[in-house]
């Protein structure tokens, strides 16, 4: 089996990004240029792409978990900072904000919260370790949701 036909095996089942094709061709034992040559030949065609990886764990991703916690998903599969970045700003802020009106929702019942300016301290910490954990920055969020009620 060549190095490229391995590499097609590989992403007929999910999207790997480049450095992970790359470590899976040497734990295969193929040569360092045929892996070059492999994947740069799948990129010229289409069948691999960090950016379309990023752009796939970010929509499977938001509103469960914030910015900071997609980007250590994307560094740990050897994403670049720079196309995370690249790609983060691409996508359109009205699907962050309907992701976050989801999750604001969700915090809501979960911790019966009826006014985010009348939150006990108990709550609010919880609240916060809630949404650091998933990555978002808790203080920003709380006080948009607050500026948005006494709108």
């Amino acid at each position: 089996m060549t190095c490229i036909d391995y590499f097609y095996l590989l992403l007929a089942r999910r999207e790997y990004s480049t450095r992970e094709l790359e470590k899976k061709g040497k734990e295969k034992g193929f040569d360092e240029s045929e892996i070059t040559e492999a994947i740069n030949h799948l990129q010229h065609l289409g069948y691999q792409s960090d950016a379309r990886l990023v752009e796939n764990l970010i929509s499977s991703s938001q509103g469960k978990y914030g910015k900071s916690m997609i980007k250590r998903k994307c560094f740990e599969k050897g994403i670049s900072s720079d196309v995370f970045e690249e790609v983060w700003s691409a996508q359109e802020e009205n699907e962050e904000t309907d992701d976050l009106a989801d999750l604001k929702a969700k915090i809501m019942r979960k911790y019966h919260i009826t006014d985010f300016g009348n939150i006990d301290p108990k709550t609010k910490s919880k609240l916060i370790n809630y949404l650091q954990y998933r990555g978002f920055n808790a203080w920003q969020t709380l006080a948009q949701w607050q500026k948005e009620e006494d709108e």
